[in-house]
């Protein structure tokens, strides 16, 4: 390890004037925004609240008959929230609080930035939230303003024996943020989003320097008015930070151009209990042994605190255009993808929806606003299903987005067209990718709208091999339906899946899946039962433990098969050297060692 400031005396820096953050109203006890969500309309339509969406004030006429017949959902049985969830009284290390004021100006105690801190967004968590309790959360939360003052706070922490869990932007959907329930030591959420500037950037060498604590949007809004873009767009962007996505290995929905965040990180730093964790140069790759900055990426918070990194940068695009193509079959457009990747030459995003998840999106269309709009739909719809020979039942979309010149994206749309029309699909136009890309942002949002109505539902994902994928998507969906069954969930569940990222040997598949819990006594057992199951089948046919979500609490039981017990040393190995007194103690990726757990 070793210590010294990021910025180095090399290249042609340029400092950034950094302004405030936009406040945000954050829901409590949900995704997002405090003034956004799905609610009824005085006339009984089904509306997005708020207005920082292209879809907010819109009425979705057709989504109330869609959900009720398709998913179940009876808006009868609207679900009343507890007032507060229980939790459990703080512990308190007093030496630690003594010193900690001579530190950080940053502190907080209160129940709610406690309860706020100590969660992330899992349905687990969020029925928790709104239903149950949350029996352990953090005890404190301190938000540090620099690099130097988290590694105060280590320091203190080793000092008192504390344990620290860094706090990012809370979107974890791992179980990441849940704090071990029999740690007896006082637990300090440790907020990342005071240290949210951009130190510099490097237009020659296209490189930016950042904080951990800024979130997706800000570097995007920051960046595009020096002419940059990073181009990681994760679903999360609006509130996932810099440092969770390094700590998870996230992935983007652009990744096919500027590629995943371990493609675009350069340099990090995180601080551990024996140090700073660093790199000397800013150079694009270097052959200096095993790379100790691939440890810190996929961390999750066990080995230390992100504090900045420096990544990759490419010029803002002139022009960006979306597009959608509509396919026969689900087969027909898996087909499409696995050639546009053999080929490379993937748009910027592409994802391909199934037919669930289509059905799923013309429900969501807005209230049309032209007397002539039911015309063209009704046009559309005879060409597609009528002259076409499309089955309503077997279409899926794939949606896109191009970036470039006006000329580059002319030929790069013309090729794409070229592939897909092999396949039997056709143009489904700007609109509706435009739409689809966007609708991505709704998905939490009507999770938690769904929840309100005895409905629970999630999204989890992996990625697998081509020879695979629709096996595997076929499996997946029967073997949920299956496990819901003999749960004793009285009504079919919801079970779709979509085809995100491509690789030249696989993809990235998402599965979202919910079902109603009336008659149940324990829904949150029940859907994680079917959630694990679900997971053991996306095992058994070669995909992955996840793709970009991480590993968290949710899904480390499967770790050492995954990655074999010689490797699960080698994790451990890390962690005792550079947290031997177990600091990080958020127990993710595997359990606390037993030499630290004696310590509890």
């Amino acid at each position: 390890t070793r210590n010294r400031d990021l910025p180095s005396s090399v290249g042609p820096r340029q400092a950034v004037d950094n302004e405030a953050p936009p406040e945000r109203d954050l829901h409590q006890k949900g995704w997002g925004y405090a003034d956004t969500g799905f609610d009824f309309t005085e006339n009984g339509n089904i509306t997005l609240k708020g207005s920082r969406y292209p879809f907010s004030g819109m009425v979705f006429p057709q989504f109330l008959p869609w959900i009720e017949r398709a998913v179940g959902i009876d808006i009868n049985d609207r679900m009343e929230h507890t007032a507060k969830p229980a939790q459990d009284p703080p512990i308190r290390n007093e030496a630690f609080i003594a010193e900690l004021s001579g530190i950080s100006r940053h502190v907080s105690f209160t129940d709610s930035d406690r309860l706020f801190h100590g969660h992330g967004h899992t349905c687990q968590e969020v029925y928790a939230l709104r239903y149950g309790r949350l029996h352990r959360v953090p005890d404190a939360v301190v938000w540090p303003t620099g690099h130097a003052e988290v590694e105060r706070l280590v320091q203190l922490a080793i000092k008192h024996n504390v344990c620290l869990i860094p706090f990012g932007g809370g979107t974890s959907v791992s179980g990441a943020l849940e704090c071990p329930p029999d740690e007896k030591r006082m637990i300090v959420s440790v907020d990342m989003h005071r240290m949210n500037r951009i130190l510099w950037v490097d237009k020659e060498n296209l490189l930016v320097c950042m904080e951990a604590g800024i979130v997706g949007q800000d570097v995007k809004r920051r960046l595009e008015k020096l002419g940059l873009t990073l181009g990681h767009e994760p679903d999360s962007i609006e509130f996932s930070s810099l440092g969770g996505w390094i700590a998870t290995r996230a992935s983007g929905m652009r990744k096919n151009v500027y590629g995943n965040i371990d493609d675009l990180l350069i340099r990090v730093r995180m601080v551990t209990g024996v140090g700073t964790i660093d790199r000397a140069v800013e150079a694009p790759r270097v052959s200096m042994g095993p790379d100790v900055q691939q440890m810190v990426l996929g961390s999750e918070g066990t080995l230390g605190i992100i504090t900045e990194a420096v990544l990759k940068v490419r010029p803002l695009p002139p022009e960006t255009r979306y597009g959608s193509i509509a396919f026969p079959s689900f087969e027909a457009g898996v087909a499409f993808m696995r050639e546009v990747a053999l080929q490379r030459c993937a748009p910027a995003s592409l994802r391909l929806v199934d037919n669930e998840q289509f059905q799923f999106g013309l429900a969501l269309k807005p209230k049309a606003t032209s007397p002539l709009a039911p015309v063209i739909e009704y046009l559309k719809r005879v060409y597609v299903t009528k002259i076409k020979g499309f089955e309503p039942s077997k279409i899926c979309v794939a949606t896109m987005v191009f970036e470039g010149t006006k000329e580059d994206i002319d030929v790069h749309y013309k090729k794409i067209m070229g592939l897909a029309a092999e396949r039997g699909g056709i143009d489904g136009g700007p609109e509706n990718g435009h739409r689809g890309y966007f609708l991505t942002f709704m998905i939490a949002y009507l999770r938690d709208f769904g929840m309100n109505y005895a409905f629970i539902a999630e999204s989890f994902e992996t990625s697998v091999p081509w020879t695979n994928v629709e096996a595997l998507c076929s499996a997946v969906k029967d073997r949920i339906r299956a496990e819901c069954k003999k749960a004793g969930v009285v009504r079919e569940p919801f079970v779709s899946c979509r085809v995100t990222q491509t690789y030249d040997s696989g993809a990235c598949v998402y599965f979202y899946f919910g079902f109603s819990w009336k008659g149940l006594a324990d829904p949150v057992s029940t859907f994680t039962l079917v959630e694990e199951a679900a997971r053991d089948e996306i095992l058994l046919l070669g995909g992955s433990l996840s793709h970009h979500h991480g590993v968290g609490k949710h899904r480390r039981k499967w770790l050492p098969e995954q990655i074999s017990e010689s490797g699960v040393a080698v994790l451990q190995g890390v962690k005792a050297a550079v947290d031997p007194l177990n600091v990080f103690a958020n127990s993710n990726l595997l359990p606390p060692p037993a030499a630290n757990r004696s310590r509890l």
